[in-house]
């Protein structure tokens, strides 16, 4: 209470003060920034820019009083207001030696390495401590990209111009000790603090340094200290905060940090740092918020994106955490802990060629790196090169020979090879001296991996042995069993882990999947009813009741009961809602997804699976303008991720906004630049407007990118087969089937020679590509479609058969090979058709065939009701609707007929086949 009584009297005091000198409005631009110096001087940027502004608003062409501003925007952590008005001042001429050094400090501070040497790499300034001072940045700039030599000559620049310039001896301590050079800085910054002992950043250097020799406390000392000397001094604190995370004192770091924000409480070091003490407490949801915050003040910035992708990793949402890492690495390719995590995270989702590629630029100097040596092994494992996997694993292992996880990894690279046994006794040696489980849980895999049954479950005894309490333990047991076709067994390991946890939702799941199976709902039912009993709350066993009476006849008030239900227990959880408003749209039911939509919302505010939920609902209702705003801010809350411009793009095309909509996709190029999607969209735009050349643009980047996949080839033939130029379309098809055999590329070729009329070489190719492909269904079915068309049905049933033996339960042949069969009236046509229609029910198209062939069989009644059916599914089919219309007509039910006919008279110039319908009507 006594600090509330003490701050009231400040803030009043305050709110006087401002009043009285808006009120008196006497002083003058110089005076103001005479003012603001005097603040300056005494390190209150706050108060600085607050007089600095008054200044501007009084007369907004000071160049002095833009130099100040921005001065002390870059002093308060603001760079991006910091760049803005240090340029401003150089449009007022203010002078270039004394705004140039700030201005690319606050570009580099923005993560614009880049733009900053383009813009002054070759600046020359005549004053020697402002040349120094450019010179540093200009230093770190290129340090940050990597070109190290360009960086030191540029710094040896900056000590001959001003020797004493205490950021240049700073950076060239920093150089000394990147060289491993420790005995050498610690003479160079012993020196400096001579001659300047309460030098903030050497003190922070020389905490560094005792860090770097193990002494945490005297590292912490010296990082206060350099706080005392400079309490803005973010890095000290980042460095004090960091200092007592590695100490695993997670509440004296926030403590630290609390301090940092009642200083800055915006500024992005401190969002960073808010994030790493998130992640370290393992609340990667709170972690998260904070570093959209810091990507939203630095989206290119590479530490920014690092931890972004870290935290992102440890949500397994690892497509963005691969966006996020990529773009790190992409401009800061030394932060070893991006690369890691990329390689992680390609690996988790099965993209071994990928992790490879992205350890390729240093897989020569990983040998002390135990880390990237195991994530190497197990990339060469997925990819089938057990050899170098069993290479890289032994290099692991030696680094830390007493590491269990690494002596697992290394004798699965032995099974891999084929060393069986002499690996499962590896494994089984571990597993018994490990008292963690990781061997266990390894042989387990490798066992049900190899169908090995009998071994999987006496080693999931053993582990059994080290978890009898474990529900999860059980549940590996019964699902071994399952693969052994043990029902019972594996019914009485599911219950086994029920009874050791009630609400274990796996082995309910799985026992309710077995009920299901044998015909039992009600069971099945009543399984997450007793979990629901037992734990109210359980959004997953009300969710998976919810699902399973949408399935089994439930009403829509009853599912959307349950679901609400799964709300009211977890209702900051995206997952419920986002499971209401796909359960209303699948009803067909828009308003009340919409609702539901907004609910989430307003509920769940700056979540970006609910924005786009949202916006997905309010483009389906056709509410364009706020889907538009929608993605807009879920664009803002992801601006490393291009989903949201993607999907803004769409949404702009869609309301003719198409200049926006062409910006959007580029600017999710930049973002990641091999956005296939983005790419065909502005493609198909350039030769909308007849630009050939952008469009080949587009289609030969594709193939740089993507050099050994089909569709950089097929973007650029069909370009050439859109301007009707046959010799290159088919060109460009052949040489991209020497890159890869592609069926889409085959069938590409055969088109451009039939449209070339060149039969002969067609036929040819076809005979060669099914010779070397027997197995290509889709040629086949092309060439049975081609014959289709072209009334050919003998042939189209040949093809059609070649495929279907290929895939004797594939829907769509077996409806093409029903119609073409019909066509030849075959008795075989209606078995065809009806088979489609049990293996895909409730598919227009197929149903629309069964009707027309039960038609010619002679049983129209039922060929009526399944046209009408299949309209009801699309109604939008008018081809459908013009079936039906006939079928009505043979059936003598004329007035029938002709409603069909004069709605798809409505249509006009929307329905394409009005001919035959101004024909039919007149008959009737």
């Amino acid at each position: 209470m006594k600090k509330s009584r003490s701050l009231f009297p400040t803030v009043i005091a305050t709110a006087l003060l401002t009043l009285m000198l808006g009120a008196c409005g006497g002083d003058s631009p110089e005076s103001l920034i005479l003012s603001s110096k005097d603040y300056l001087a005494k390190n209150d940027a706050k108060a600085a820019v607050i007089q600095l502004k008054n200044a501007l608003q009084k007369n907004p062409n000071l160049a002095e009083a833009r130099f100040l501003l921005g001065s002390a925007l870059l002093e308060s952590g603001d760079v991006a207001g910091a760049e803005v008005e240090l340029r401003k001042a150089l449009e007022l001429k203010h002078s270039p030696d004394a705004t140039v050094p700030l201005l690319a400090r606050a570009i580099l501070a923005t993560g614009k390495a880049q733009k900053l040497v383009d813009e002054f790499g070759k600046t020359k300034l005549t004053n020697g401590q402002s040349l120094a001072s450019l010179n540093t940045t200009l230093s770190a700039a290129y340090a940050s990209l990597g070109k190290r030599e360009v960086a030191r000559d540029l710094l040896a620049e900056a000590l001959a111009a001003s020797p004493d310039y205490a950021p240049a001896r700073l950076a060239d301590i920093r150089e000394t000790v990147a060289n491993k050079d420790i005995a050498g800085a610690r003479s160079k910054l012993d020196s400096l603090l001579i001659k300047d002992p309460n030098n903030p950043e050497a003190l922070l250097i020389k905490g560094n340094l005792l860090d770097f020799d193990g002494d945490a406390a005297g590292a912490l000392a010296q990082y206060q200290r350099a706080i005392s000397a400079k309490p803005s001094f973010l890095n000290a604190h980042s460095a004090a905060v960091g200092s007592l995370l590695k100490a695993g004192k997670i509440d004296e770091a926030a403590k630290q940090l609390d301090s940092l924000k009642k200083i800055s409480q915006k500024h992005p070091q401190v969002y960073l740092l808010d994030a790493q003490i998130n992640y370290q407490r393992k609340d990667y949801k709170a972690a998260r918020e904070s570093a959209q915050q810091l990507l939203r003040i630095s989206p290119n910035n590479p530490i920014s994106l690092q931890m972004a992708g870290a935290i992102e990793y440890q949500l397994r949402s690892y497509l963005q955490a691969e966006t996020y890492l990529a773009k790190a690495l992409q401009s800061a390719p030394g932060l070893p802990l991006a690369r890691r995590l990329l390689v992680a995270s390609h690996l988790r989702t099965g993209h071994s060629g990928k992790a490879l590629e992205t350890l390729q630029p240093v897989l020569g100097r990983i040998d002390q790196d135990s880390a990237l040596l195991a994530l190497a092994g197990e990339a060469y494992l997925q990819q089938g090169e057990p050899n170098k996997a069993a290479e890289y694993f032994a290099k692991a292992s030696k680094l830390e020979p007493e590491n269990a996880a690494k002596k697992t990894s290394l004798a699965l690279a032995h099974l891999a090879q084929g060393n069986s046994e002499s690996a499962y006794l590896e494994l089984e040696q571990i597993s018994v001296v490990d008292k963690g489980i990781t061997a266990d849980l390894a042989l387990i895999a490798a066992h049900l991996r190899n169908n090995q049954l009998d071994k999987a479950l006496k080693a999931i005894d053993r582990l059994e042995k080290k978890q009898p309490n474990n529900p999860a333990t059980h549940n590996l047991k019964a699902r071994a069993l399952l693969a052994r076709k043990d029902i019972t067994g594996a019914r009485q390991s599911f219950e086994k882990a029920v009874s050791i946890n009630p609400t274990f939702f796996p082995a309910v799941a799985s026992l309710a999947t077995l009920d299901l199976l044998d015909k039992k709902p009600n069971d099945a039912r009543k399984r997450f009813e007793a979990m629901i009993s037992a734990d109210p709350k359980n959004m997953q066993a009300l969710l998976a009741l919810a699902e399973l009476k949408a399935a089994n006849g439930g009403t829509p008030d009853e599912v959307s009961s349950l679901i609400g239900k799964a709300i009211s227990a977890a209702p900051s959880e995206p997952t419920p809602r986002l499971a209401l408003i796909q359960y209303y749209l699948k009803l067909k039911e828009n308003k009340k997804a919409l609702t539901a939509a907004n609910e989430a919302a307003s509920a769940i505010q700056d979540k970006p699976e609910i924005l786009d939920a949202l916006g997905r609902t309010q483009q389906l209702a056709g509410d364009l303008n706020q889907a538009q705003t929608t993605y807009g801010k879920l664009a803002s809350l992801q601006p490393a991720s291009p989903s949201p411009l993607l999907r803004l793009a769409e949404i702009q095309f869609a309301n003719k906004n198409k200049e926006d909509g062409i910006k959007n996709l580029k600017k999710a190029l930049q973002i990641k630049p091999d956005i296939v999607d983005a790419q065909r969209a502005l493609l198909l735009i350039a030769m909308e407007g007849k630009n050939t050349k952008n469009a080949l643009e587009i289609a030969r980047t594709v193939q740089k990118q993507r050099p050994k996949e089909a569709v950089g080839y097929v973007l650029e033939g069909d370009i050439h087969a859109f301007g009707k130029v046959w010799p290159e379309a088919i060109k460009i098809f052949r040489s991209g089937l020497k890159q890869v055999a592609a069926p889409e590329l085959a069938i590409k070729l055969h088109e451009s020679l039939i449209a070339s009329e060149n039969s002969a070489e067609a036929d040819k190719t076809a005979g060669a590509w099914l010779k070397d492909h027997p197995k290509d269904i889709a040629f086949r079915v092309y060439l049975g479609d081609r014959a289709s068309g072209q009334r050919n049905f003998a042939q189209a049933v040949n093809h059609y058969q070649a495929a279907l033996e290929l895939q004797p339960n594939n829907a769509l042949i077996l409806n093409n090979l029903a119609w073409a069969s019909g066509q030849l009236k075959s008795p075989k046509a209606l078995e065809y058709a009806e088979k489609a229609n049990q293996l895909a029910p409730n598919q227009p198209a197929f149903m629309d065939t069964l009707a027309m062939l039960l038609a010619d069989k002679g049983e129209p009644a039922k060929a009526v009701e399944l046209l009408r059916k299949a309209l009801t599914a699309a109604p939008q089919a008018s081809a459908i609707q013009l079936n039906l219309a006939k079928v009505l007509i043979a059936s003598g039910k004329k007035d029938e007929a002709r409603k069909e006919l004069e709605a798809l008279s409505k249509l006009g110039d929307k329905y394409s086949g009005q001919g035959e319908v101004s024909l039919l009507l007149k008959s009737l």
